[in-house]
């Protein structure tokens, strides 16, 4: 008598997300102010905006989601990338992201990053930024410059600024430079850059001066990306996809 084997098939990512003892494991690692349910749905949106993700291991993926669940940050591509590299999951943090766990801290009450553009009116003098006005009713012009502009909670502030051919030298060097944010969000980018160099001037906790480091060392990693221009999606028409799966699952559960 044949003994019939079931024949299991391979999980697929998104089918890795909808488990719950995977879910269970985000529960563990998010603060108390997010959730698991979303926190997975958020990233099987991920999935489907890159589907290149689908191709890395399901250890890189499963281990960039866990270190954001750490952070608290979910992966909707305007706080958080996660960047194909080969068969690689890697995660890179945006400006907003960054600034986000800054604030966190309880140090800082204020952060303020711009673009400086040719018609703006703009002046620094010894490092501090005096003045930056903009007129909304006419065209800018093109971004030369980007600033940062920290604000603690005692009053003080520090301030950072670096022309836009700096912020290009940094791209040049970075495994991203010809594809994921840097090209569909150069100018958050580029906020991000200006921050980072902020940063080491400023009393942050350990584990947030390891974050912004473990990301440096992540992006400048010499490796080549498999996503194409063509693939890439502008991350700021991205949260209405979150927000519409959201709707509709709250309409589902009413």
């Amino acid at each position: 008598m044949s003994e019939i084997t079931e024949i299991k098939k391979p999980r697929t990512l998104k089918g890795l997300l909808s488990e719950e003892n995977v879910k269970a494991q985000f529960a563990l690692a998010l603060p108390k102010h997010l959730n698991a349910d979303r926190f997975a749905r958020v990233a099987i949106t991920a999935l489907t905006r890159t589907p290149k993700l689908q191709e890395c291991t399901p250890e890189s993926f499963m281990k960039c989601l866990l270190d954001l669940s750490a952070l608290g940050i979910e992966p909707d591509g305007r706080r958080a990338h996660l960047i194909p590299y080969g068969k690689e999951c890697t995660l890179i943090l945006d400006y907003k992201g960054i600034a986000e766990l800054v604030m966190r801290s309880g140090t800082v009450s204020s952060i303020h990053a711009e673009k400086v553009c040719t018609n703006d009116i703009f002046s620094v003098n010894r490092g501090k930024i005096e003045r930056h006005e903009v007129d909304y009713k006419s065209p800018r012009g093109e971004a030369y410059a980007y600033y940062v502009l920290i604000t603690f909670k005692d009053g003080t502030e520090k301030s950072e600024v670096m022309t836009r051919d700096e912020c290009d030298a940094i791209r040049k060097r970075s495994r991203a430079g010809n594809a994921g944010p840097w090209v569909t969000d150069f100018d958050e980018m580029a906020k991000k850059t200006v921050f980072r160099r902020a940063s080491k001037w400023l009393p942050l906790s350990p584990e947030i001066q390891d974050v912004i480091r473990r990301d440096e060392e992540t992006e400048f990693r010499n490796v080549t990306p498999t996503i194409t221009k063509n693939e890439l999606v502008n991350p700021f028409g991205q949260q209405a996809e979150i927000e519409t799966i959201e709707a509709q699952t709250e309409e589902e559960a009413q």
